[in-house]
C-alpha cells in the first residue's frame, strides 16, 4: 500500500527548526479522525452491515445509524450481535461478507467501531477451532484473516517488546515487619544494637507474553499463539464488551476443553452432600424449609442452572466432546477472561453462570491432562466463585431478615422521632428522671 501523502506533505511544509515531537504530534492529529468523521464512518459501516444481513434483521440494524453515537449503539445492540453471529456461523470462507466486514471494521480509526468488531472475536475463534481441519483449504480463510488483523494490530502496539510483570520478593521484610525506631524511643541506659541491613531484594520478572513476530498466515504451529494474542487484546477491552460476547467467550472455552465428566464437580462435593443430606432427612428437605430459611431452594436452582447435579445423558470420563489443544499460551489469556466474567461485580447473572460452568470444565480437562498451571488457576477460580456465591447468599438472607424484622416492628414503633436509617431498630425511650431538693 503506498504511503499516505498527508504526513509527507506535513513534513515538507514544516520548517527546518521544528522538533521531531511537534512533527509526531502533527502526524497524530492528522491520523486521529474528528467527531464528524467518526460519526460518518460509523454510519457507513452500519449501513454496510445492514446490507449483508437477512431482511428481517436489516431494518433494526440500519436504524442504529441515526443515533447520536452510532458506533456505541452498534456495540450495545443485541439485535445486531445476534444477526451478525448467525451470519458468522453460516460463513467463514474467503468470500464471506461477514468476515470481510469485520476485517474492514478492525482497520477503522474509530475506537468504538473497533470494539464493535472485537466483540465477535470469541465466537469467531470458537467456530474456527471447532471446524479444524477444514474440508477445503479456503473454507476458513475468512476467519484467519480476521484473527491475523487482530494479531497484527497487537504486534504493532507492542513494538516488539514483551509483556512483563514484576513479582515482589517475599524474602525481604517490609516496613511493617521491621519498623524504624524513633529518637524518642531510644534509651541512654540500654543502647540499641546497630540495625542489620536488610538483604538485597531480588527482582522477579515474569513474562506474560513474549515478543510478537509478524505472521503472514495462520500456521498450525503458531495457531494457538495467534488466538492467544487475540484474546489478550479482547481482555484489554473486556470491561466494555456486551454480555452476549462474554457468554460466547465462556461457551467457547467450555467447548474447547470438552471435558464434560463428573470430575468437574469434584470441588462442589461439599455442597452436593449438604443438599443430599437435607433431602434424605424427609421433613428437613429444602423444599419444606423454604419458608424458614429460603436457602435450599436457591441452592437447588443455582445448581440446576450450572448443571451441578450431573447430566441426564450419562456422560462419563471416557466420553469426550469436541476438544482442541490448549497450550498455556492460549489458556493463560483465556483464564483471565474467565476470571473477569466470573468475579467482575457488574456482570449479569448469565455471564457469571456461564463462566462458572466453563471454569469447571477447564478444571476437569486440566486434571485429566495433568497441567499444573491450569489446575491451579481453575481451582482458584472455582474456590473464589464458591466464596462469592456463599457471601451473596448470606447477604441476601440477612437483608431479607432485616426487612421482615423492620416490617413487623415498624407498626408498633413510635413515629414521634424518625430514625436516621431505615434499617436501624428503634429503642424505647427511657423515662425522664427529675432531681428534687427537699
Amino acid at each position: 500500500m503506498p504511503p499516505s501523502p498527508a504526513p509527507s506533505a506535513g513534513a515538507a511544509a514544516s520548517p527546518s527548526g521544528s522538533s521531531p515531537a511537534s512533527a509526531a504530534a502533527s502526524a497524530a492529529d492528522q491520523t486521529t479522525p474528528s467527531w464528524w468523521e467518526s460519526v460518518s464512518q460509523a454510519r457507513s459501516r452500519i449501513l454496510a452491515l445492514a446490507s449483508i444481513l437477512p431482511p428481517q434483521a436489516s431494518p433494526d440494524v440500519a436504524a442504529l445509524a441515526d443515533s447520536d453515537r452510532p458506533a456505541r449503539a452498534l456495540l450495545r445492540s443485541a439485535a445486531a450481535y445476534d444477526a451478525l453471529s448467525g451470519a458468522l456461523r453460516a460463513g467463514g470462507g474467503a468470500d464471506d461478507p461477514a468476515c470481510n466486514w469485520l476485517y474492514d471494521t478492525l482497520h477503522s480509526l474509530d475506537p468504538d467501531l473497533r470494539l464493535a468488531a472485537l466483540a465477535f472475536l470469541p465466537l469467531l475463534s470458537s467456530l474456527y477451532l471447532l471446524r479444524l481441519p477444514p474440508a477445503l483449504p479456503s473454507s476458513l480463510s475468512g476467519f484467519e484473516a480476521v484473527l491475523l488483523a487482530v494479531y497484527s494490530s497487537e504486534a504493532k502496539n507492542r513494538q516488539g517488546k514483551p509483556v512483563l510483570v514484576r513479582v515482589p520478593d517475599l524474602s525481604v521484610p517490609s516496613l511493617y515487619h521491621t519498623p524504624q525506631s524513633t529518637p524518642s524511643s531510644k534509651s541512654p541506659r540500654r543502647p540499641h544494637p546497630p540495625p542489620i541491613p536488610p538483604p538485597q531484594a531480588n527482582v522477579v520478572v515474569g513474562v506474560l507474553s513474549p515478543p510478537l513476530e509478524p505472521q503472514a498466515s495462520v500456521k498450525s504451529t503458531k495457531r494457538a499463539g495467534i488466538i492467544g494474542v487475540a484474546f489478550e487484546a479482547y481482555y484489554a477491552k473486556i470491561s466494555q464488551m456486551p454480555p452476549a460476547s462474554k457468554v460466547d467467550a465462556c461457551n467457547a472455552v467450555a467447548a474447547w476443553a470438552g471435558q464434560y465428566c463428573r470430575c468437574r464437580f469434584e470441588l462442589d462435593e461439599e455442597e452436593l452432600l449438604e443438599v443430599e443430606e437435607v433431602d434424605s432427612a424427609g421433613s428437613m428437605s429444602p423444599l419444606s424449609t423454604e419458608a424458614e430459611n429460603g436457602n435450599g431452594k436457591v441452592l437447588e436452582e443455582e445448581l440446576a442452572k450450572m448443571h451441578i447435579n450431573g447430566d441426564s445423558s450419562g456422560r462419563n470420563c471416557g466420553k469426550e466432546e469436541a476438544r482442541v489443544q490448549l497450550p498455556w499460551e492460549l489458556l493463560q489469556p483465556v483464564m483471565r477472561v474467565l476470571g473477569h466474567c466470573l468475579l467482575a461485580p457488574l456482570n449479569p447473572v448469565e455471564v457469571r453462570d456461564a463462566a462458572a460452568q466453563a471454569v469447571r470444565v477447564v478444571y476437569a480437562r486440566a486434571c485429566h491432562d495433568l497441567v499444573p498451571q491450569a489446575i491451579l488457576a481453575s481451582r482458584s477460580l472455582i474456590e473464589l466463585d464458591k466464596s462469592a456465591r456463599k457471601a451473596a447468599k448470606a447477604a441476601a438472607i440477612a437483608a431479607s431478615g432485616i426487612m421482615v424484622t423492620s416490617g413487623t416492628s415498624g407498626s408498633t414503633a413510635s413515629s414521634s422521632r424518625p430514625s436516621s436509617k431505615p434499617n436501624t431498630p428503634s429503642k424505647q425511650r427511657k423515662p425522664d428522671m427529675l432531681l428534687l431538693s427537699k
